[in-house]
């Protein structure tokens, strides 16, 4: 049992896309970051010194604490390996020295961030989608299902819509605006020869993803062309002051976490039929057709996107959960794969 009430736990939410990090108990993460380096693919660990870069990043840079000082609760994929559970062990008590840790699965997390131990969660993530039945805050392991189609995915599937119909993407690192006239811009083009290919299309996706995020709504009805050819445009500014208008692909594009096969439909994505035509669409995903199913999600989006780490905050700051904890003198004594007895 670790007694540590006295110093406030950390709770980690690492994803594909951006790592949470913060203080148990408060109802927000103090440090969110962008983690698009591929440390992982599908919610697993790839590259385990790019994680710890990551870990440092948030814990000593962002937090600014000691890990020697704070019980450590890290946010998992329901199909987290056993090999990676006793690395990610391994490495925070061997080198971070934590004094105590807990793995909790993130759809456990996002079930206790709703008040709930039990429920079906839908996860749409940076990498990909996962829904996962949870009961009474454990999950139901041989009844989760994943797709890889996440938000990153149709990130992907609007900027090459907008680059077939002649839409360039300009980077913010590659203009600056020079006032000519009191607000009267010009954009001045800036050559950085050296810039890596995958730095100049992470910069385009982070603009395209607030197109997204900014005009894209599912649509009430199944995507089809017809139904939406005559659907109003809708303006968006880019950084460098060029005004483009989205059409049909404001409702298309989110149309395809429901219907995958819409992705082959979009020009420059041929190279992702594969993964569009094995995927799953969310209503194939979610459970019988008989089944009633009640729809809980937040109004905030604040909390839909933290409701991992929010869950992880609340779990560790509970009374009853101290008990919990894998301690370090109990790796000290059992070894790494005691984590698989701890944290289940």
């Amino acid at each position: 049992m670790y007694g540590g009430d006295e110093v406030s736990a950390i709770v980690v939410d690492l994803g594909s896309h951006t790592c949470k990090a913060g203080y148990a108990g408060e109802d927000a993460p103090k440090a969110v970051f962008p983690s698009v380096l591929s440390p992982t693919k599908d919610g697993i660990v790839v590259d385990w010194d790019m994680v710890e870069n990551i870990w440092d990043h948030a814990l000593r840079k962002c937090l600014l604490v000691d890990p020697k000082e704070h019980p450590m609760l890290l946010a998992e994929p329901c199909s987290n390996t056993q090999q990676q559970r006793e690395k990610t062990a391994e490495i925070m008590f061997e080198k971070y020295q934590v004094p105590a840790l807990f793995l909790a699965k993130n759809a456990v997390l996002t079930s206790f961030a709703s008040g709930r131990a039990t429920s079906l969660v839908v996860d749409c993530g940076g990498g990909s989608t996962t829904v996962a039945p949870v009961h009474d805050g454990y999950v139901l392991q041989k009844a989760v299902a994943t797709s890889p189609i996440g938000g990153e995915f149709l990130t992907d599937c609007l900027l090459r819509s907008l680059e077939h119909k002649g839409i360039s993407i300009k980077p913010r690192y590659a203009f600056k605006r020079k006032e000519i006239r009191p607000g009267e811009f010009q954009i001045v083009d800036l050559d950085f020869p050296n810039t890596m290919e995958s730095y100049k299309l992470y910069c385009q996706r982070v603009i395209v993803g607030d197109i997204k995020e900014c005009v894209c709504r599912a649509p009430d009805t199944p995507y089809d062309e017809t139904s939406y050819s005559n659907i109003p445009m809708t303006p968006y500014e880019l950084p460098d002051g060029q005004t483009i208008e989205i059409g049909a692909d404001r409702f298309k594009i989110p149309d395809v976490l429901f219907n995958p096969s819409l992705a082959q439909t979009i020009p420059g994505m041929e190279s992702f039929v594969d993964t569009a035509s094995s995927a799953r669409g969310l209503p194939q995903m979610e459970s019988p057709q008989a089944a009633r199913v009640k729809v809980l999600a937040s109004g905030n989006a604040t909390e839909r996107r933290f409701s991992v780490w929010i869950g992880g905050s609340i779990l560790a700051s509970l009374g009853s959960f101290q008990q919990m904890w894998f301690s370090k003198s109990e790796y000290e004594e059992h070894g790494a794969s005691y984590i698989q007895r701890k944290c289940p």
